[in-house]
Order: C-alpha cells, then structure tokens, then sequence
C-alpha cells in the first residue's frame, strides 16, 4: 500500500490550474494549460476541466488491472461528454499534462503525457520519468517569449504568439500530446513499469516545482527528496516559491510567469 502526500497552489492571483489527488494505490497530477488570456471555445475554463478530469481518472483507475492509457483515454471521454455544447473541436480547448504513478502488485506502473514529471528514489539514485516532447515544438517562439521580461506588454504579445502556435500543432504528429478532448491521445502517452523492491519513495509533480532543478538549477533530486522528507509537499513549493521571489521578472530564468501553479504527490511504502 502507497502513503501520498499531496499539496497544490496557485502561482499567483489566478485560479489554480493544477490538480492533484492520492490515493492507496495512485498518485495523480493535472498541469492545466495556459490560455494566455486566448478564447477557448469552453465557457467552464480550465479548473473545472481538471477537476472533472482528475475525478474521472480516480473513477476509471479503480480497476487495479486496467491499463493507465485506457483509463486515461476513457475519462477523456467522460469528461467531453459534460460538456457538449461547448466547441470541442477548437485548437484551443481546455487541455492538460498528465502524470501518473499506480502502485499494485508489487510494481509501480507510470503514465506521463507531456512535461508534468515523476522521479523514482531508489538505492542507486533517482530515475526520472518525463515526457518533453513539446521542448522539440517552435523553439523559436519559445526564444522569444524569454527575451522578454515578465509582466510586460512585449512578453504577454510573445506568449500570445506562441500559445497560438502550439494549439495549431497540438495533439498532431508535427507536435506534441496532451489531454484535451480526444481520447486518442491517451494512446500518445509515454507508459511503464518498474518493480517497486528498492524504491523508496517517489514524487509526481507539475513542472511548476520541477523547474527548481531542470530550469532553476537551484537543487539536486537528492535535495528535492530531502526537502520532501522534512517538510513535505508544502515545504517544497515553498522552496520553489522562495528561489522565485529572488527573481520576480524573470531575467536570471525567463520563463512563461514569475510563478507557475504548483502541485506535489510524495509517495512513499
């Protein structure tokens, strides 16, 4: 049996897009995707999607047996069918990053789809599980969006761009994958097992806290696991929260916003 423990927060003033949820046998991490203040064709937004969706896995994994990527590609399903009347079929319909950690039977089972990462603890260090598909998507857009300062009217037009041109590729073999309305792309996600024997504990996240050791460069995993130990889910997004504030306008570690929306599950046996 699996101890999660979870946490979530909002980067700032907007609603939290991420989601998480733990249980006995799962870990699950929803990144929504950002908007960049772009129409959507939905009039829910995306909380309500990855609240409905994050429930709708928790439903559809209840079956130990039954294959991530299936249960994926079934709440995708459940969760288009709530909302009909919106249009599903615009580029920009509310999506996100999945992360899934299962543990049954003595093994742990993984799902990733796009950069919402898990990272294993195991004797001879940690493994880390991550699907960067989109990294290989419009670098040069992506460039551009880092020239720019955060809050600053250059760098939401250059988001703006950019955001526009992910949704033209998105969920297409030019692109990358993420849940959003077709359950086809359940079957895009990067999936495996590892026997769970030497694994000590593990840790599903949203990129939002990640990026302390692939963009920030201000921790090691093994710092990660440690701050994880002592203080927990919310001690680490503190410490993400902390190293940021060094930085509010994104020049030393341009990235999209001065600070993303965070969420944690810390497992352990």
């Amino acid at each position: 049996m699996m101890h999660v423990s979870i946490e979530t927060q909002a980067g700032g003033a907007n609603p939290n897009e991420d989601w998480v949820a733990g249980t006995p046998t799962l870990a699950v991490v929803l990144d929504g995707l950002s908007t960049a203040g772009l129409t959507t064709g939905c009039r829910h937004g995306v909380p309500w999607y990855v609240a409905h969706l994050g429930g709708h896995l928790l439903a559809a994994l209840a079956d130990t047996d039954r294959p991530l990527s299936d249960g994926l590609a079934d709440a995708l399903e459940r969760v288009a069918a709530k909302h009909p009347e919106c249009d599903l079929r615009n580029p920009g319909t509310p999506s996100a990053t999945v992360a899934i950690l299962r543990h049954h039977y003595g093994v742990l089972d993984h799902l990733v789809l796009a950069d919402s990462p898990i990272v294993l603890e195991g004797p001879h260090g940690h493994t880390l599980i991550t699907d960067v598909r989109v990294d290989d998507v419009l670098p040069d857009l992506r460039a551009e969006v880092e020239r720019h300062e955060t809050h600053t009217q250059g760098h939401r037009e250059a988001l703006q761009r950019l955001v526009l041109a992910q949704r033209q590729v998105r969920n297409t073999p030019e692109g990358y994958w993420v849940a959003a309305s077709a359950p086809e792309a359940a079957q895009h996600a990067l999936t495996g097992t590892t026997p769970q024997a030497g694994i000590h504990s593990a840790a599903v996240m949203s990129d939002g806290v990640s990026r302390l050791v692939t963009e920030y460069g201000m921790a090691t995993w093994s710092d990660v696991f440690t701050t994880l130990q002592r203080g927990g889910p919310r001690g680490l997004i503190e410490t993400v929260r902390e190293v940021e504030a060094t930085d509010p306008t994104g020049i030393r570690w341009p990235r999209y916003k001065s600070g993303d929306d965070a969420a944690v599950a810390y497992c352990r046996w």
